[in-house]
């Protein structure tokens, strides 16, 4: 594996924001690359005992923008002005994870509409009030590594999380009240995710597991039955996409495959080569072109 970084660069209204696998957080100017705030804990926490250092991506949500920092021991969710960098909230808790937050926009009993940041850290998965920083759920995720990796994603009103350690789950997230509960309706342990997150596709999840030496499969998230899966011997791990009817998937033995996005059978439409290093990171899909980063360089490959 490359020494980083592993976290998603986020372009937002002329900004460009970054977050180092030493828990720096800076945000540049993305016409010119000048320096304009910066936040630097690499002095405070420990990341040297983290499997990749910080590697959770930025994200933007109510108003500010979010980052989750801290060690094995502890940790915290700050929120910044994206503009000025001005620290709008923090939560002190659990150290952060390796995924990446995602944002649903729900509605309470009261209907009130509330921006949901929901994600893993170490110990746990979280929903978030976005515009104040209240912890609003928790589902207990222990995990003996602390390889909390996946990113959770929507499949309907089903949200779906997994551990190599601990397989595929879905919870139902719902007001009660004046608080939220996190019901799990399922659990799948023949497909657990390691570190590749998958994509929703309605009802349905497009992930990669971790047994059989890599294997993807297409899940049922109102159920949690599996509708397909490969073969295996896939590779370590695979990023997917979505592109139109199909999945982009990039493994990280350099394999380009190109899948029918279809829940009831397996279909490989295309296969290519693309690098001779290993792959880790998601591929940019352009209009005609895709940028594909291995472990040694970074490469636009034409797709005319």
């Amino acid at each position: 594996m490359s020494k980083g970084p592993f976290s998603t660069p986020l372009l937002s209204n002329g900004r460009l924001f970054t977050l180092g696998t030493s828990a720096v957080l800076t945000s540049f100017d993305a016409a010119t690359g000048a320096v304009k705030w910066r936040k630097d804990w690499s002095k405070e926490i420990d990341t040297s005992k983290l499997f990749t250092g910080t590697a959770m991506s930025p994200i933007i949500a109510g108003g500010v923008l979010i980052v989750h920092v801290g060690d094995d021991t502890k940790g915290a969710f700050r929120a910044f002005d994206p503009l000025t960098g001005a620290e709008k909230w923090s939560l002190p808790g659990h150290g952060p994870g390796y995924a990446s937050p995602v944002v649903r926009e729900s509605t309470t009993v009261s209907k009130k509409t509330v921006s949901q940041l929901i994600t893993m850290t170490d110990k746990a998965v979280v929903g978030i009030d976005a515009a104040t920083g209240a912890n609003l759920w928790t589902i207990p995720f222990a995990d003996e590594w602390n390889e909390n990796i996946v990113t959770p994603v929507f499949a309907g009103d089903v949200l779906v999380i997994s551990g190599t350690r601990k397989g595929t789950l879905g919870y139902r997230v719902e007001p009660k009240g004046n608080a939220w509960a996190a019901t799990q309706v399922w659990h799948n342990t023949d497909v657990p995710m390691y570190m590749s997150s998958p994509v929703a596709d309605g009802k349905y999840v497009y992930g990669y597991s971790s047994k059989r030496k890599g294997q993807l499969f297409c899940l049922d998230a109102a159920t949690g039955k599996v509708t397909w899966t490969t073969d295996g011997r896939g590779g370590t791990n695979a990023a997917i996409q979505s592109a139109g009817p199909n999945l982009v998937v990039l493994t990280t033995d350099g394999n380009l495959l190109v899948v029918k996005r279809d829940p009831a059978k397996y279909e490989e439409l295309r296969r290519y080569d693309m690098s001779d290093s290993e792959t880790w990171a998601q591929p940019v899909l352009l209009k005609d072109r895709i940028l594909i980063r291995d472990a040694a360089s970074v490469a636009l490959w034409s797709l005319k």
